[in-house]
């Protein structure tokens, strides 16, 4: 284990969220060493604070980044020292049924959801020499990681790192949905509930598509006036629309309805947006063991359907890229996704701007 520390933003569910210093064993085989230089704060990693994801160990914080590899292990071919990388959270195993179909994104060989790398173990230990777990198989809140190779995700390097961090998470989830889950088609229209850093993704993706219109539905005026400069052609006060029937008398319904937030009560008023034959597109993450209920006889008689999506049906090494040359083109204005940059040592103020209005996400940089 190096005996270097360096500082890391830790949730230990014994004494909560600190910053504290964490040691980096070196690369082994298959893995890579990672110098992080932007990390967006995201809801999966709110979810780890309020408890919505129960955790029994401590862990690094942090899954959407980006870097420069410093170091490879044995056997490592697709990046070598140098390279401007986006790590992606969900490291398939590149083997189960699930990858070779090219459904990467539901990998049933990935550590990643048991907050480990692929052998079981963890890169860092704390200054007492105690394990401390990596956040989705990555723990990106400090300055270097270790990863699996098919975690790392090779990109231009004339792409900000900034940018490159959103890529990581919430730009290739929101983007996503559109385009792989529910594969929506130029003219069709869509409804995002929700307009936070993934559905203002989502918003982003319809524009991209050609879908019209594109309705935002969020609580917050600020965020909504985001949502237009990102392709939103009418916004809606949740608190004072109904929803539903807004979308059945100004559309007739909508042929699509984002829901990104992850609110169970949210998800089931979906299907009532919705035309004939249209479909509920599941982005935001729900708290564990969380439940809904749908009236089965509308889904069954008018051929409604509720897609679930996971990192936005993505395979990291394919999508992360394509979305990469789409911002570097002008075709995808990330840069606007982009709001407070703050040192790591802020991680508590990033998870108080993440619970603000704005709807942009805060990166850290160590």
């Amino acid at each position: 284990m190096s005996s270097k520390l360096a500082p890391a933003i830790v949730f230990d569910p014994a004494t909560g969220l600190s910053e504290r210093e964490v040691a980096l064993r070196p690369a082994g085989p298959g893995e890579v060493e990672i110098d992080v230089r932007a990390a967006g704060v995201c809801h999966s990693d709110l979810h780890i604070l309020t408890g919505d994801w129960p955790s029994d160990r401590p862990l690094v914080l942090g899954h959407e980044a980006a870097g420069v590899v410093t170091s490879v292990g044995p056997g490592v071919t697709t990046v070598r020292p140098g390279d401007h990388v986006v790590l992606s959270w969900f490291a398939p195993c590149r083997r189960c049924r699930k990858c070779v179909a090219g459904q990467a994104w539901l990998c049933t060989g990935t550590a990643a959801v048991a907050n480990t790398l692929p052998d079981g173990t963890t890169p860092f230990t704390d200054a007492d020499g105690k394990e401390v777990w990596p956040y989705l198989g990555l723990g990106a809140f400090t300055e270097r990681l270790v990863v699996p190779e098919s975690a790392v995700v090779k990109v231009p390097a004339e792409l900000p790192f900034e940018v490159g961090a959103l890529l990581g998470c919430s730009i290739t989830t929101g983007v996503g949905a559109v385009v792989n889950t529910a594969r929506v088609r130029p003219g069709e229209s869509a409804v995002v509930i929700g307009t936070g850093g993934v559905g203002l993704s989502v918003v982003m993706g319809l524009s991209l598509v050609g879908a019209d219109p594109i309705v935002a539905v969020d609580l917050s005026p600020e965020r909504l006036a985001v949502a237009r400069r990102f392709g939103a052609t009418h916004t809606l006060d949740g608190a004072s629309t109904d929803v539903a029937r807004w979308c059945r008398d100004e559309l007739g319904g909508a042929d699509y309805a984002f829901e990104a937030i992850g609110s169970p009560k949210v998800i089931e008023t979906l299907p009532a947006m919705l035309t004939s034959g249209g479909a509920a597109v599941l982005v935001g993450m729900a708290p564990t063991g969380a439940t809904g209920a749908f009236d089965l006889f509308d889904l069954a008689d008018q051929g409604k359907r509720v897609l679930g999506c996971n990192y936005g049906s993505s395979v990291g090494e394919i999508d992360i890229p394509k979305l990469a040359r789409l911002y570097l083109s002008g075709r995808l204005p990330m840069d606007d996704l982009i709001g407070t940059v703050r040192p790591l040592g802020e991680a508590a103020a990033a998870f108080d701007d993440l619970k603000s209005n704005s709807g942009v996400r805060t990166i850290l940089r160590a």
